[in-house]
């Protein structure tokens, strides 16, 4: 035997964690409870005095029980079939289908670029533009990915495809637009264009797809606890890419122009690009931050030094009279 009061503080916690997915939809959907102009109660639980009045609680009113909350999901499927076969009803309402969560790209250091944001409303479409890391680069991979952590690993990974023929240019120098599109039935369309040469690539995936609403609520929660850590494993990460790119350019502008430097003026340089080095493995963001930092301030003569031989070269047998504004 079990008197109400026991049976309500044995079921308190469970009352309590469903009105988890209650915040958290409000948050998503950018409401607060003073918006909500009425609470249809769905499920036999539902009948409960103790729901009744935690919910009652929560949005600050008395949630509605004219309706059968055993039937009351299977009505509201009736009405949207109706309006699906083409009649009209004398309500005004539409049911959306949304993502249930984000899309988006692998970029250079295992780090989540999101294009579409869960809970968008479908059909969408969004664009973004990216370039390449490398000099000279003709082809780059795209990694399509789902999910709200800020590490590649950490997401689901819908499909990998490549966009070849990207014209050789200098790093960051090359247009190329990613566009996600997203149709009515979820099918999930992903299409990268070169803007100069027009050379593209496309692949199709259902992001729905072997997922279920188990597993949509655990990658939500895991995105909520572990935010902090991701953000700071982030931050980390652009760090550590900003300081290879930085290696990298003073690496090749030493191959190519280290005739203007003077042995001490190098060998700064070099000692700083080995510092940099040093700390590019460690997890201490504010050390790396300071090499990188310190590698840019020992390179700013060298590169007006560049400027001047580019300049030079630019004017080489001209006349003044060819350099006229126009």
């Amino acid at each position: 035997m079990l008197t109400q009061d026991e049976f309500e503080s044995l079921s308190n916690n469970l009352i309590q964690r469903t009105l988890q997915p209650l915040r958290r939809a409000l948050r998503d959907a950018k409401l607060s409870v003073t918006d909500v102009k009425g609470v249809v109660m769905v499920g036999g639980a539902t009948r409960m005095p103790q729901v009744q009045h935690a919910v009652g609680e929560f949005f600050g009113q008395t949630p509605l029980t004219n309706l059968d909350p055993d039937k009351v999901v299977a009505l509201g499927a009736a009405i949207q079939a109706n309006l699906l076969a083409g009649n009209r009803s004398s309500d005004e309402w539409l049911l959306l289908d949304v993502i249930p969560l984000s899309l988006g790209l692998e970029t250079m250091g295992g780090l989540v670029e999101k294009i579409i944001p869960r809970n968008s409303t479908i059909p969408t479409a969004r664009a973004q533009e990216f370039t390449t890391y490398k000099d000279g680069q003709t082809a780059m991979s795209l990694h399509v990915l789902q999910g709200e952590r800020e590490m590649a690993s950490d997401c689901r990974s819908l499909a990998k495809f490549e966009l070849r023929g990207i014209p050789a240019m200098v790093a960051g120098a090359a247009r190329i637009r990613v566009t996600f599109q997203v149709d009515a039935d979820g099918l999930l369309n992903v299409a990268a264009r070169e803007m100069g040469s027009g050379v593209e690539a496309a692949i199709v995936v259902k992001p729905s797809y072997g997922l279920s609403d188990a597993e949509i609520t655990r990658m939500l929660q895991d995105s909520t606890q572990y935010a902090q850590d991701d953000m700071q494993a982030r931050a980390l990460r652009e760090h550590q890419v900003e300081a290879n790119q930085l290696l990298e350019a003073v690496g090749h502008a030493l191959e190519q122009d280290g005739m203007l430097l003077e042995a001490g003026q190098r060998a700064r340089i070099e000692t700083q690009m080995k510092v940099l080095r040093d700390v590019l493995p460690l997890t201490d963001q504010r050390e790396l931050n300071r090499a990188i930092s310190a590698l840019n301030e020992t390179t700013v003569s060298f590169a007006q030094a560049r400027m001047d031989k580019s300049v030079s070269l630019a004017l080489s047998g001209k006349n003044i009279s060819d350099l006229e504004v126009k």
